[in-house]
């Protein structure tokens, strides 16, 4: 009788097909937590799917599990801070000129975090525990300081003070994972699954900024109401934040990183990069057309909500809203511009999307109610996505291999260079001029900025083509 029921217990191991015992076997690996691989899955096509299977194992479908839902996560965390930032310095009474010292000093910092963020990864050997320690733990508890400080500083000009400082503290350790992270991505993501993947990836992340933004502005309306307050509904985001980002880190901390194969094989030496980016001109025309782009948004990006605030006395909840309009488009995007990547190619994407995003400032210099802005976001949503994914794209394509942390802080160098100068210059002029000037001029730059690309990047790229 135990010899029939052993029998009996074989039965349906044998009758298995080896596409079940495959599927059981990755699923066995994916154990506890498989409702997570569900959640990474379904919004994934087929097609990648398939591809995935066929150059992944276990362990990298699961890193890429994880990596998806650490997204999610810190997409949420952003979406509840991120956008109010500038909001509490104006509840203190901060002037034009003091945001634009709170996005200088901010971009500053995190470009001082770079290179120390690149040497570190070097000595380091250890990508994720840079950035786990940098960005996800001491980057992330500076969202409960900016909670703090209402009980902490009754003094206005003080408490904007420590806005700026702490904000600047959370810019500077989340750059200095910058150039750990986007090394470990361009291993943990093969490249030929990159655009949809991220497509994916961002999807979820737009989902979430559509859904949080306008909760954080409904929350802090209703608490600074309900509590008789100018700063609790502040404080309220800032903790939401500080916990859903602690779960991005969580989430993060279980991917299993494997060694670079673009590890280098030899220690740093002086004049490493210089040749790198000599030896590779389109990435030196990426740098150069970034920091002209950024130096261009920055004069104008920082104070689109202030307008809106000090010339049509909006709320937190219409501006999240607003933001809300904005991520809708962009998930459109997302799915349209996916697809180009793959059939056109980033160099296309990124053109196309650069002649058209600069006639947003100058939309905005022409509004006359807060609802129109509304319309500017559903264009402009769309195609920052496509802009976004394909920038991105670029990076991990043109980066030189041999030099690759050293040569993504080189990049966001030069992006958060430009944002230094750009709101110190934005804030002036808003209070000399007027905001329509600088967005006028943010759009003159822009166009400059795509002009450079088109003319440094794509250019090389087609003579390494025609000689080969």
């Amino acid at each position: 009788m135990a010899k029939s029921d052993e029998q009996d217990q074989k039965i349906p191991r044998l009758r298995r097909s080896p596409f079940q015992r495959r599927i059981s076997a990755e699923v066995d690996h994916l154990r506890p937590q498989r409702w997570n691989w569900y959640g990474l899955i379904r919004p994934l096509d087929q097609g990648l799917i398939r591809q995935a299977q066929g150059t992944l194992k276990g362990e990298g479908l699961r890193n890429l599990r994880y990596f998806w839902i650490d997204g999610l996560f810190a997409a949420i965390s952003e979406n509840f801070y991120l956008g109010f930032i500038a909001l509490f310095a104006l509840a203190y009474g901060a002037s034009n000129i003091q945001i634009g010292v709170l996005v200088a000093v901010t971009n500053l910092l995190g470009m001082l975090a770079l290179f120390p963020g690149a040497r570190l990864v070097e000595r380091e050997g250890q990508r994720k525990k840079v950035v786990i320690w940098s960005a996800g733990i001491f980057g992330r508890l500076t969202l409960l300081s900016l909670a703090f400080i209402p009980f902490l500083i009754a003094r206005p000009g003080v408490a904007i003070a420590a806005i700026v400082l702490m904000e600047g503290l959370r810019s500077f350790m989340s750059n200095m994972a910058n150039p750990g992270w986007t090394t470990l991505v361009a291993d943990l993501v093969p490249k030929s699954m990159r655009g949809r993947f991220f497509a994916s990836r961002n999807t979820a992340m737009g989902l979430a900024a559509l859904l949080i933004a306008p909760l954080a502005g409904r929350m802090i309306l209703t608490t600074n109401a309900r509590l008789d307050s100018l700063f609790a509904g502040y404080q309220v985001i800032f903790i939401f934040a500080f916990l859903t980002g602690m779960i991005s880190t969580f989430s993060f901390a279980q991917i299993k990183e494997t060694k670079s194969a673009n590890a280098p094989r030899r220690p740093h030496m002086r004049g490493d990069l210089r040749r790198a980016v000599s030896r590779n001109p389109g990435f030196k025309g990426l740098v150069i057309s970034a920091l002209v782009w950024n130096l261009a948004l920055q004069l104008a990006a920082p104070f689109f909500n202030v307008y809106l605030v000090s010339a049509f006395q909006v709320t937190p909840l219409t501006i999240g809203i607003l933001a809300a309009i904005f991520t809708f488009s962009s998930l459109i995007g997302q799915r349209v511009f996916s697809r180009l990547v793959d059939r056109k190619g980033s160099f296309w994407v990124q053109a196309v999307t650069g002649m058209l995003i600069p006639l947003s400032p100058l939309a905005w210099a022409l509004i006359s109610a807060p609802w129109q802005v509304g319309i500017i976001n559903s264009f402009a949503g769309f195609l920052w996505a496509g802009y976004a994914l394909s920038n991105f794209n670029l990076l991990l394509e043109l980066t030189p291999d041999e030099q690759r942390p050293r040569a993504v802080a080189l990049f966001q160098a030069a992006v958060l260079g430009s944002a230094i100068v750009g709101p110190l210059i934005g804030g002036f002029l808003a209070d000399a001029v007027g905001f329509q000037f600088i967005f006028g001029l943010s759009s003159a730059g822009r166009f400059l900025g795509t002009g450079l690309f088109l003319w440094l990047t794509i250019r090389p790229r087609r003579a390494l083509e025609e000689s080969a």
